[in-house]
């Protein structure tokens, strides 16, 4: 039985089905396309190599034969016979061989974005290689009225049904923090929701009140965390006063996570396209929380950024209901990682930071190191992170 697994594991590793690719490029957007590819054996794609786009270019290009020059292309692609280009050029003014990729379309050659290419891959959208235009054009940015009204619709029905049902936990719950810890049962935030609405947002108290000044990023406070928090958090059950928000229409049960109002007015000049998100309800749950988990700094909320976007692009029922059962999934497990959206907490004696301590991108070693790097096309980030399952 093992060497029958290691066979089909070994067949799956070189394709013989996959697409034949060509990538136009060897910049870091060609890069990180290849990598991608190449990190899913499932995938049914096959890069069998790479169009230069400087005459002087290696032989070799991240892993990958280079079959020529922009200039070349013509002869590439009669000699390569792909069965898609994926456009990966750094700088396309005056350079895209428009002739050629017309002619290859006419031919039955798939020609592609690398955007678009890894959007599909990775379940999240590259905000630094996109255009505002080319958000403002695309057809999937759209209003989705009769998917936000069934969500809307099962977002209540659901809420009212588990307030029901968990109604015992819910009370033991409170009793566990009344005797655990001195402080309220709940705690209570403004956050920004729908069109930059604030609402105060619920959730069980999992912190002793600070000393003094603090941050809103939970690793700053994890000495805060009390017995019966930690593991409410491990089990986001500190969530569940939340379905209340949701009857209140303060939130809907999937939708990208409602930020703290400082975090929101400081992501909102940082962040690519973040107001973007106050356009849908935001939710219980996520995408970007099922993907990646919660953010600890500015560099890992861009990368969560880039789930969301790709949420409010593709929503459906039918996504709602992975989010959900992959949520469910993570609460029977445990399944989430230390880092947590924000820090919980009552005012402190001596006031509290609200804004969070935000390190240069140019300034490490000064001040808290940023646990995850951007690469240069905001594609990195500890694949570790990634809670949720990957694309094929």
């Amino acid at each position: 039985m093992t060497g029958l697994v290691a066979l089909l594991r070994a067949a799956a590793a070189l394709r013989p089905l996959a697409r034949r690719t060509v990538i136009l490029g060897t910049g870091p957007m060609a890069r990180t396309v290849a990598r991608e590819i190449a990190a899913r054996p499932g995938c049914r794609e096959a890069v069998v190599g790479v169009v230069a786009e400087s005459s002087d270019a290696a032989p070799r290009a991240f892993g990958s034969p280079v079959l020529g020059g922009l200039a070349d292309l013509d002869e590439v692609l009669r000699r390569a016979a792909p069965g898609r280009v994926i456009v990966a050029l750094r700088d396309r003014r005056g350079r895209l061989p428009v002739e050629s990729l017309l002619d290859a379309r006419v031919r039955g050659v798939a020609v592609e974005e690398a955007t678009d290419v890894l959007e599909r891959l990775t379940g999240k959208i590259a905000i630094e290689a996109v255009t505002p235009g080319s958000l403002a054009f695309s057809s999937e940015f759209r209003s989705r009225r009769l998917h936000d009204a069934v969500a809307r619709a099962l977002s209540v029905a659901l809420a009212v049904a588990a307030l029901v049902l968990l109604a015992p936990l819910l009370v033991l719950i409170a009793l566990a923090i009344r005797l655990d810890s001195s402080g309220p049962i709940l705690f209570v935030q403004e956050r920004a929701g729908l069109r930059g609405r604030t609402f105060r947002l619920l959730k069980f108290r999992t912190m002793h009140a600070p000393d003094g000044p603090t941050t809103l990023w939970a690793r700053d406070n994890g000495d805060r965390i009390t017995r019966i928090g930690g593991w409410l958090r491990r089990f986001r059950l500190d969530e569940l006063p939340q379905f209340v928000n949701v009857l209140r229409g303060d939130m809907n049960l999937i939708g990208p996570r409602p930020q703290p109002l400082p975090n929101c007015e400081l992501f909102s000049r940082t962040v690519p396209y973040y107001r973007l998100r106050s356009s849908v309800r935001p939710g219980v749950t996520g995408w970007a929380q099922v993907r990646y988990g919660y953010a600890n700094d500015l560099e890992e909320e861009t990368e969560k950024m880039r789930y969301d976007l790709y949420y409010i692009k593709h929503r459906s029922v039918w996504l709602d209901v992975r989010i959900l059962l992959d949520t469910v999934r993570a609460v029977l497990t445990g399944g989430v990682d230390g880092a947590r959206e924000s820090a919980d907490s009552v005012p402190a004696r001596g006031g509290m930071a609200l804004l969070p301590r935000i390190q240069p991108r140019h300034g490490a070693g000064r001040g808290h190191r940023m646990r995850s790097r951007v690469a240069p096309l905001g594609m990195g980030g500890d694949p570790h992170r990634r809670s949720g399952p990957r694309f094929p």
